[in-house]
């Protein structure tokens, strides 16, 4: 089933996510909607707060990556995160454009440590810690932010937040229109 996704200005978007147990009700389903939902809205990663749950849960889907990037970097992957815990950052901080399927149609760059050492669990709650770098560990850490009450756009360099403002209230008020369902905080 597709869930609507949760637009700037929810408040859920600016909570940090608790930690998920085996006995979480329909987990599974959960997950399965997530997939279908950021496929739908041709999304790389979700996190479970962008469909207004407040529990560290995020999908994460680089493989469809890894078939535009050109130069050699690492294969891309497709997994359930929950529970994750960034051990590690380290490299120069490097910008890359972002986006967010919470925050449609704005985009910018956001500098990030080119490598990460995580420590999560998967569907089946095994625990397992791994490094990721280049875009995968860029994509972890947008869906890492999510769970930590953090969005990309408080990320921007201070001019580029000021020229996004209105375009913010926008999405806020559900003054925008998108491919994929959403849940808004002071639609009217």
């Amino acid at each position: 089933m597709i869930l609507p996704i949760y637009a700037y200005g929810q408040p859920v978007l600016k909570k940090v996510a608790a930690p998920i147990g085996p006995d979480y009700p329909g987990l599974a389903e959960l997950i399965l909607n997530m997939w279908e939902t950021m496929y739908h809205a041709e999304g790389v990663g979700l996190a479970a707060p962008q469909v207004g749950l407040p529990v560290r849960l995020f999908v994460i889907d680089t493989l469809q990556l890894e078939k535009k990037q050109k130069e050699n970097s690492e294969p891309g992957f497709k997994k359930v995160f929950l529970n994750a815990r960034i051990i590690d950052e380290t490299g120069d901080l490097w910008a890359y454009e972002e986006g967010c399927l919470s925050i449609p149609r704005i985009s910018g760059d956001v500098e990030r440590p080119p490598a990460i050492r995580l420590r999560y669990q998967d569907e089946n709650f095994q625990e397992f810690e791994a490094s990721f770098s280049g875009i995968n560990a860029r994509v972890i850490q947008h869906e890492y932010d999510h769970i930590e009450g953090v969005l990309f756009t408080e990320r921007l360099k201070p001019l580029k937040r000021r020229l996004i403002q209105r375009k913010l209230e926008d999405i806020r008020n559900g003054k925008i229109a998108t491919d994929y369902k959403m849940r808004y905080y002071n639609a009217r």
